[in-house]
């Protein structure tokens, strides 16, 4: 198993109180597994994060009975357990990304659903594997929940195990592979939006240097320098953070 570090910290919810973070993160033997529950303001329905953590041990129970099954099926199939055992229909459920680093002797594998990235950092390059629907549309309507799961939207997994087969994806030998960064949308954006990092390398060089928490202090040292959100518009003054770190070289 390659050597790893994670850090996580809570950010606020939409009232700007301080409350649980909605972001897991699940290491398994060749996996791992980092989901960012959805902030809602809806009351009715459980939240993001327990519907994340719901889902995540769907994942991790799926992922370690048929570690060599395709891991759009694994999800998909998770996401319909899920929403069976709770009744939830599109449209009425809590959802989550999805990002899942798989790894056996020759090939390490990324599945992304929605906004947390994934960074191989290769021998001769560096290759994101992004799902950037979910920022763009919100550069062009008011309002993106009524686009989840639909043509021309975003996909994230919710209700739709069909969602699933929308995932990027990306592989590679794993002799290429000399580490691997995770990420929840509370730390890429101190690449997307504030500009903390002007590359995945500097984000990579200070995880390993200064350790992950050093790279989550960052962001939040940016978006504690813009309490007013004048500077980086955004619903939360912080956002739940998790980072992972895979280090392939040990």
């Amino acid at each position: 198993m390659p050597g790893f570090a994670i850090a996580e910290a809570a950010g606020v919810g939409l009232d700007g109180v301080e409350r649980p973070s909605e972001d897991v993160v699940i290491v398994l033997p060749e996996a791992v597994i980092l989901l960012d529950g959805a902030t809602s303001s809806r009351t009715d329905l459980p939240t993001g994060g327990d519907y994340a953590r719901e889902l995540g041990a769907q994942l991790a129970a799926r992922l370690s009975a048929a570690p060599e099954l395709d891991l759009a099926r694994l999800v998909a199939g998770s996401i319909r357990s899920v929403a069976r055992h709770n009744g939830f229909t599109p449209g009425e459920s809590p959802s989550s990304t999805v990002s899942i680093v798989r790894w056996d002797d020759t090939t390490v594998e990324a599945l992304v659903l929605a906004d947390s990235p994934v960074a191989a950092f290769l021998t001769d390059a560096v290759e994101v594997v992004a799902d950037d629907r979910l920022r763009a549309l919100r550069r062009s309507v008011d309002t993106v929940v009524e686009w989840r799961n639909r043509e021309g939207g975003f996909w994230v997994a919710e209700a739709v195990p069909a969602a699933a087969e929308q995932a990027m994806r990306a592989s590679w030998p794993r002799a290429d592979v000399r580490a691997v960064l995770m990420a929840s949308d509370g730390v890429s954006c101190g690449i997307d939006d504030y500009g903390v990092f002007a590359r995945w390398e500097d984000m990579r060089r200070m995880a390993e240097t200064d350790g992950p928490q050093a790279v989550l202090d960052a962001v939040r040292a940016a978006e504690l320098a813009d309490p007013g959100r004048a500077r980086w518009p955004r619903t939360k003054l912080h956002d739940d953070q998790a980072l992972v770190h895979l280090d392939f070289n040990q």
